[in-house]
């Protein structure tokens, strides 16, 4: 285990105080950032310290249980992995955890080794979840700088429509629409319509019901380009 400093943050919520120390001083002995509440209201209160990590929460808490307050940060922060820790096992509650994108669901008696694999797990959800976001994000920039005649052709292209059907739709000739279309294309970075599909669904510019035909228009590239 790497005990060098670490960006990531754990944050630990138990009413055990001994509980608490103990889950503390393993995880800052790994080297995480950790920040520590007694209870749910106190880290309510505080917030989520924002970056990567995960919390560490017991499961049976007054007030607001571990259940309640992984609901609870998945609203406030987005998407935060997290592991329970609870002292009897429980096999609805730990179904529903996993449910809700739990990392893991540990006793408290585990062996320290099982708690800091399970968190290292949270930390690379976490930091894989930001890198698919940040690509997300700049697909969707790519797709917003389209100009509106180009988000048109692009409905179009994505629904399987030859150029001619694209021209006679839009009221265009084919010629704009293969302009408009190679110009989209360009500033998206892509060379096929398989892939045009694969981004806009990415970006969440469109469903995959929409680009069903994609894959026949894509093993046509001919006819398709020639709109006949």
């Amino acid at each position: 285990m790497n005990t060098m400093g670490r960006r990531e943050w754990v944050v630990v919520v138990d009413d055990d105080a001994a509980s608490l120390r103990a889950t503390a001083r393993l995880l800052r002995h790994a080297g995480f950032q950790v920040r520590c509440h007694d209870g749910p209201d106190a880290f309510v209160r505080e917030g989520w310290p924002g970056g990567e990590g995960c919390a560490v929460l017991d499961l049976e808490m007054p007030g607001m249980d571990g259940l309640r307050l992984q609901n609870w940060l998945s609203t406030v922060a987005g998407f935060v992995p997290v592991v329970f820790l609870t002292g009897r096992g429980d096999v609805p509650a730990s179904v529903q955890a996993m449910r809700g994108g739990a990392e893991d669901f540990l006793m408290k008696t585990c062996e320290p080794e099982a708690l800091l694999e399970a968190v290292e797990r949270a930390i690379a959800a976490s930091r894989q979840r930001r890198v698919v976001h940040e690509r997300q994000e700049d697909l969707r920039r790519q797709f917003a700088a389209l100009t509106s005649r180009e988000h048109d052709v692009l409905c179009h292209v994505l629904a399987g429509d030859l150029n001619k059907v694209t021209a006679a739709e839009l009221g265009i000739d084919e010629r704009s629409v293969k302009r408009h279309r190679t110009s989209l294309m360009r500033k998206l970075g892509v060379v096929s319509v398989a892939e045009l599909a694969r981004r806009a669904m990415e970006a969440g510019a469109a469903s995959p019901a929409s680009t069903a035909t994609v894959d026949v228009i894509d093993a046509h590239p001919r006819g398709a380009r020639s709109g006949g």
